[in-house]
């Protein structure tokens, strides 16, 4: 089922115009150290866990930097793609560790050799919602927010539940709720 969602050309399609969106977003509001004018500059990244058949634009971070003399500062918007510096995009990322261990044991399996991701690699990203993100501010703030609290033991696939939907709207409302992690400021 994941696999079908992840295998989704129309799904990163989607998250694309929502990336665009929140730099457009960024880019309007100009520099935060000195107010001046931000230009596009996105960087080439090589995303896994993507279908070969989407294009070159895909595999691209964007990005804004101060046009302003002797500031220059680089801007990231928020990304619903990519998880910050994670070779494999958000959505196989929190797709795959959503299942949880040792359940769904056949598609966990398929998932992985499709992603081509080791045993090992998922072990850590388990370890990271467990002990980084659930300790991160973001997550202390935003749990709170929740009206029932979720264990750390069921994070990320507990979360993706709250969200109303079929699994990929699921998967596309995390990714949204996450993309502040995506930042410097969100950063942990």
């Amino acid at each position: 089922m994941y696999q079908s969602v992840l295998a989704d050309v129309g799904l990163y399609a989607l998250l694309l115009r929502f990336d665009q969106d929140l730099a457009r977003a960024a880019r309007e509001q100009g520099c935060r150290r000195c107010g001046g004018r931000l230009d596009r500059a996105d960087y080439a990244r090589k995303p896994r866990g993507v279908p070969l058949e989407l294009g070159p634009e895909h595999a691209v971070r964007l990005s804004l930097c101060c046009a302003a003399e002797g500031c220059r500062r680089r801007t990231m918007p928020p990304s619903v793609r990519f998880l910050g510096r994670r070779v494999y995009v958000g959505a196989a990322v929190l797709g795959i560790t959503a299942l949880g261990a040792g359940r769904r044991c056949a598609e966990v399996r398929d998932l992985r050799a499709w992603l081509g991701l080791s045993a090992r690699t998922l072990a850590r990203w388990r370890r990271w919602w467990r002990a980084v993100f659930a300790n991160s501010a973001f997550w202390r703030s935003a749990r709170g927010r929740l009206h029932t609290p979720i264990p750390v033991d069921a994070l990320p696939g507990a979360l993706l539940r709250r969200f109303p939907g079929d699994l990929q709207a699921q998967l596309i409302a995390g990714l949204r709720f996450l993309a502040p992690l995506t930042t410097a400021a969100g950063a942990m």
